[in-house]
């Protein structure tokens, strides 16, 4: 990753041109993380980590935003002591054009479709 962190609080993301459809679509291929995606993208803002509910323990929610974020699906910043969570819509929109629509309203059905 050409950006590193220069702190503890400074957290590495992939520059665009480093992020890859392959690492992209494996981090999505995850319940869990593709269920963060969906949230964020109906948000449309910034999330703090302690927004999202998730039926797993904090280490593995860590784990799962940690995944999105080397991927370069999320940009994580730190507002004050909250970790702050946004979608890199505009980068991946640009790399992948369609990709992350066409995956949430593929999602979107599934979750009808199996009730949830």
């Amino acid at each position: 990753m050409t950006t590193s962190a220069v702190s503890s609080r400074d957290l590495p993301h992939p520059a665009r041109e480093e992020i890859r459809l392959e690492s992209v679509l494996h981090a999505l291929s995850d319940p869990m993380r593709l269920r963060i995606v969906r949230e964020l993208a109906a948000d449309g803002d910034e999330l703090s980590c302690s927004h999202f509910d998730l039926p797993v323990t904090k280490s593995t929610t860590t784990h799962h935003f940690r995944v999105l974020r080397e991927a370069g699906v999320i940009r994580q910043i730190y507002r004050g002591t909250a970790k702050m969570n946004g979608l890199r819509r505009d980068d991946l929109d640009d790399l992948f054009p369609g990709l992350l629509d066409r995956l949430l309203a593929a999602a979107d059905r599934q979750a009808v479709r199996l009730g949830g």
